[in-house]
């Protein structure tokens, strides 16, 4: 595992911990196989992983890791295309924005919080109550910027 992995798993054990979470193996290798995917993964996708290394799991298995995962802010789902990613900070798992590159998949997350909290206002002006708030940012990242300039 990366650097970057480590430290994400790291801090999901602590957060578990902290909150008296259980973090089974599966949950474990679910996260794992999300960490892994910097362009999200989609569950089938880590059904697959997950039957090469476990013949006997099964679509619920990873499904009841995944609710588990999202309910405890350690990823998010990407609407847009319909996959997780992990989440780099779930001390804000509910003030967030994605930033999706077209060319190369990769997801950055982001924390604006002056933005979260204006959409949170505009919405009670208009007597709506938010439930679930998910800004999805499709773009061209600086690193594929770079590669169409040169």
């Amino acid at each position: 595992m990366s650097r970057e992995v480590d430290t994400l798993m790291a801090e999901a054990d602590h957060l578990c911990h902290r909150r008296g979470l259980r973090l089974t193996p599966t949950r474990r290798r679910v996260l794992e196989l999300i960490v892994e995917s910097p362009g999200g993964a989609k569950a089938y996708d880590l059904l697959d992983a997950l039957t090469a290394e476990n013949p006997s799991a099964r679509p619920p298995t990873i499904y009841r890791a995944i609710d588990f995962l999202l309910n405890n802010g350690l990823i998010h789902r990407i609407e847009s295309l319909n996959a997780y990613v992990s989440c780099t900070c779930p001390e804000h798992a509910q003030a967030y924005q994605l930033l999706i590159c077209q060319d190369c998949g990769q997801v950055q997350e982001l924390h604006e919080q002056t933005l979260d909290e204006r959409l949170e206002t505009a919405a009670q002006n208009q007597g709506f109550k938010v439930i679930r708030k998910t800004i999805e940012v499709q773009g061209i990242c600086h690193t594929c910027q770079q590669k169409q300039a040169s």
